[in-house]
């Protein structure tokens, strides 16, 4: 039965979701006169909205603040629109992949410190993507984690096996 949750997930509210942040993003783009091409997608069970072929720096920031800044906007936009909370994923210039990429090695490093030394370890703060991220490299590597510590100083601490 592990397909069961895969069936409750309604891929047409998803794309609808996506279509909604879709034009919403648009819309910031044309009014900023930046350029790009928005790409939709359903990953799991969220919308993923992607800004690509463009240099956007500005809407990214620094570590992705604006960027983090601009997904909850359009997740405000897309729950005004439908009257749904929604998970909906921003991605502009393939940064968040970029990102996913240097957490995995992040996880992965700190699982095999952890292994080596039998001591949790705590990592620096981070946002709820990149903590689920992290996670789940360090659950793959055969140890567990958890969050600690209150947003936006919430950070991950590895733990050694028992």
């Amino acid at each position: 039965m592990a397909d069961a949750p895969e069936e409750s997930i309604d891929i047409e509210a998803l794309e609808n979701e996506g279509d909604v942040a879709a034009d919403y993003i648009e819309g910031l783009l044309d009014i900023a006169d930046f350029d790009g091409d928005i790409d939709m997608d359903v990953e799991g069970d969220r919308a993923v909205v992607s800004v690509v072929g463009a240099t956007l720096d500005e809407l990214i920031g620094n570590e992705g603040e604006v960027l983090e800044a601009l997904q909850e906007l359009t997740r405000l936009a897309v729950h005004r629109s439908t009257g749904n909370r929604s998970r909906l994923m921003l991605d502009i210039g393939g940064w968040r992949e970029g990102r996913r990429t240097e957490l995995r090695k992040v996880g992965s490093e700190a699982a095999a410190e952890v292994k080596k030394g039998g001591e949790a370890k705590a990592l620096e703060p981070m946002t709820p993507f990149e903590r689920k991220v992290v996670h789940d490299a360090v659950a793959e590597a055969g140890l567990t984690s958890e969050s600690e510590g209150e947003e936006p100083y919430r950070y991950v601490v590895v733990l050694p096996a028992d």
